[in-house]
């Protein structure tokens, strides 16, 4: 069943996403050679818990961290622990808020140090796909408009769309229907209407779109060991122009100021 969100709750559901973009930022501050995903995690569920609001993703399901820290050849769900993050690696944060009776939830995959042209096309790609999929998220138009529209994108550069993990709604639930692939054919799917709430999230990989989990039940990997992106933001389907909830702004003014 789709939900649609009243505009109070579009608000909660504003303040929950500009929150996880924000940890998301805090996060981006740690990010270096020398680090391990459990510092990242440990800061991410400080800074949570600091504004108001628990983390999204500890407990969901059984999950047991902050964060899904997802390195290389990991696409999504990778558990933080002690790995320490070295030079040339790629890490897609994902993050999860709760506050106020609504979750947010966003992810941002981050350069290691310097990292190859490759890797940083396929980067640029994913992130480019995601917002072509936004474009897309329109009153009229359908789900399948958005998949298609990121499925192009990648796919025109050389790179492989995972199609078993999805985007999804969000609201009162972490993941509400629809479900939002990121491949598909224009004019197939749910026909979008204003107020309904979606996390879009490509996950671009380097060489297969084939991926396999781990023993521990939850990191997805690509079966054949090549790199995968992931970014997510969350919006609200409007008229005209999608209302987008979370942002990257906070994560790359925090990048640029390295450079």
């Amino acid at each position: 069943m789709l939900v649609y969100k009243s505009e109070e709750e579009i608000e909660i559901l504003r303040r929950n996403n500009l929150l996880v973009s924000k940890t998301l930022a805090e996060v981006a501050k740690l990010i270096k050679p020398g680090v391990t995903t459990l510092e990242l995690d440990k800061r991410a569920e400080e800074y949570i818990r600091d504004n108001g609001a628990v983390p999204g993703f500890l407990g969901y399901g059984g999950y047991p961290n902050t964060l899904c820290t997802s390195v290389n050849d990991q696409v999504v769900h990778g558990i933080p622990s002690n790995y320490v993050l070295k030079e040339g690696d790629i890490v897609s944060v994902d993050c999860g808020t709760y506050m106020d009776g609504f979750y947010g939830d966003t992810a941002y995959t981050f350069p290691v140090g310097e990292v190859s042209d490759e890797i940083m096309k396929l980067l640029k790609t994913t992130k480019e796909s995601l917002f072509k999929g936004i474009e897309n998220a329109v009153e009229g138009k359908r789900v399948g408009d958005i998949g298609n529209a990121v499925q192009m994108h990648a796919e025109a550069q050389g790179f492989s769309v995972v199609r078993e993990m999805v985007g999804h709604g969000l609201g009162r639930n972490m993941h509400e229907a629809p479900e939002v692939p990121n491949y598909g054919k224009k004019g197939r799917g749910v026909i979008l209407k204003e107020g309904l709430v979606i996390c879009i999230e490509p996950m671009i990989n380097m060489g297969s779109k084939y991926i396999k989990q781990d023993n521990d039940g939850w990191t997805i990997r690509t079966i054949d060991g090549k790199p995968s992106a992931h970014y997510e933001l969350a919006i609200v389907v409007n008229k005209g122009k999608a209302d987008v909830l979370s942002t990257f702004d906070y994560i790359e003014k925090v990048i640029n100021s390295r450079i």
